[in-house]
């Protein structure tokens, strides 16, 4: 299984609902609060592409933001990425 982390700010209802899916999805993740952190928000536009939270990531690889990981499982490939087969 791939290290989740979805890097969030407080009161982003985007996070709320990225961290709404991967708890139906039974998946654990760590949780890292990017507000106020100008040096983390640099790092993960540069290891994303994206400036917006969320921000999630399956081990070092970029999955998106909430948008991205929702049309994901709508393809059926969620599943296999969070279990670490894609």
């Amino acid at each position: 299984m791939p290290r989740i982390r979805i890097y969030t700010k407080t009161n982003c209802p985007y996070c709320v609902r990225a961290k709404a899916l991967l708890d139906r999805k039974g998946v654990a993740y760590e949780e890292i609060d990017a507000e106020g952190d100008d040096a983390l928000r640099a790092w993960l536009a540069e290891a994303s592409g994206q400036k917006t939270v969320p921000q999630i990531f399956a081990d070092d690889r970029p999955l998106g933001g909430f948008s991205d990981i929702d049309a994901l499982d709508r393809q059926g490939k969620l599943d296999s990425i969070l279990r670490g087969e894609g």
